[in-house]
């Protein structure tokens, strides 16, 4: 393609070859939504969105007599309202490059940089995620420490096909130099020659060095002994379909500055996990996460966790009743801060990437899609210094849809 003037559809299709070339999380969730949102000819603007139906659950029945169960299906509502892009600038003469040749020198450093950022994002839902398996602060390096995702995905019901999991350098390191000492000629081998893991356990391990790094709030010990404020304060599934979060009314937290972050771990005291499916009570206390960051002085603090504890019907979550005075327990320790790897079934996020809006007015606009991946490229000629500065724009939406299926995992001691 020598000493042809390369346009905006050229340049905006190597684009998003390129950006689909270097995804990681994102290649390995659900983008079924994306056909909900391509009914607009002309694109779409930020905070366009969908409702979205959750999965629903079952109890089986006993005997002859019908037992009909509430149907109702909860919803939530999934936005894309992340617009990103990245702009560069070109000479006339540099127009007439090959395209490969500008590929390599622009468009892929532009694409990786948009990349890391949609995978950025959609690891930041890890706050959505209560389970955590394994000591926070612990290096995942062995067989033994990664195997502890899958196991609670078994605990969990989660489905066996489609698990994934994204490590940091550093524990995929770690895995990597335990892999070579044992005798499985496909892993360790590739793990020795190339420092890839692969398929693990029945999980396709991915490093990344997106992943990000969580602090626990302050004083959730120091001069604090948290508790619960009233009995009883479980929810119903008619309440909390949509959300899957509730309030939880708490006391007995330090007169000083406390900070819950989002995202924090938490257990209850005699508050035990339920397998989903079977309902059988789990040798385990069930973990919540915080939905919203505070700051209180007052002792006193009402907070927002996710999943709601529901203790009956198809979409049981725990074991017992909430006590008042039941104490809570936060994973890992105040103001400290743990890598988010996570081990998650390809329903536990969703991403969604739509065209943007063609403007009107503006010329040789191109708007080109890859694998459900969408770019927008529009190029603005500046006559007076001969040269072409260009827009390449993104937008898209990210969501957990499933916060069962997925599972924070840190390495043992």
């Amino acid at each position: 393609m020598a000493n042809t003037t390369l346009t905006a559809s050229i340049i905006a299709k190597a684009a998003v070859l390129q950006l689909d070339n270097e995804l990681v999380m994102a290649k390995k969730v659900y983008r079924g939504y994306e056909e909900e949102f391509s009914k607009s000819i002309n694109g779409y603007e930020v905070g366009s969105s969908i409702s979205v139906k959750r999965p629903m659950d079952f109890t089986v029945r006993d005997g002859a007599v019908m037992n009909v169960q509430d149907t109702t299906e909860g919803k939530f509502t999934l936005s894309v309202d992340k617009r990103k892009g990245i702009d560069f600038e070109f000479t006339s003469q540099e127009l007439t490059l090959d395209i490969k040749e500008l590929s390599e020198r622009v468009i892929k450093p532009a694409m990786i940089q948009l990349a890391n950022q949609i995978d950025s994002d959609l690891m930041a839902e890890y706050k959505n995620i209560p389970s955590w398996v394994g000591t926070p602060g612990q290096t995942i390096n062995s067989f033994a420490d990664l195997s502890k995702g899958p196991e609670r995905a078994d605990e969990f019901a989660n489905p066996l096909d489609g698990r994934c999991a994204v490590l940091s350098p550093a524990d995929h390191w770690g895995m990597v130099g335990n892999l070579t000492g044992l005798y499985m000629e496909r892993s360790s081998n590739s793990a020795y020659r190339k420092g890839s893991l692969g398929e693990v356990g029945g999980v396709d391990v991915l490093m990344s060095q997106n992943v990000p790094t969580h602090t626990v709030g302050a004083n959730w010990a120091t001069g604090s002994t948290p508790l619960t404020n009233g009995a009883n304060q479980q929810v119903t599934y008619a309440a909390s379909k949509d959300s899957n979060t509730q309030t939880l009314i708490t006391d007995g937290w330090s007169s000083g500055a406390t900070t819950l972050n989002a995202g924090d771990v938490f257990t209850i005291a005699n508050v035990y996990a339920v397998n989903p499916v079977t309902k059988a009570t789990l040798p385990f206390l069930k973990q919540f996460s915080v939905v919203t960051s505070i700051s209180d002085s007052s002792g006193a603090i009402t907070l927002t966790m996710t999943p709601a504890a529901i203790l009956t019907g198809a979409h049981q979550t725990v074991s017992a009743a909430i006590a008042d005075g039941a104490g809570l327990t936060e994973v890992g320790t105040e103001a400290t801060g743990y890598r988010q790897n996570m081990v998650f079934c390809k329903n536990a996020f969703a991403l969604v990437s739509v065209p943007l809006v063609s403007p009107p007015g503006a010329t040789d606009v191109s708007r080109q899609s890859y694998k459900g991946t969408n770019v927008r490229v529009i190029p603005v000629y500046d006559g007076t210094n001969d040269v072409s500065k260009w827009r390449l724009d993104v937008l898209y939406g990210v969501k957990t849809i499933d916060n069962r299926l997925a599972h924070r995992i840190s390495g043992t001691a």
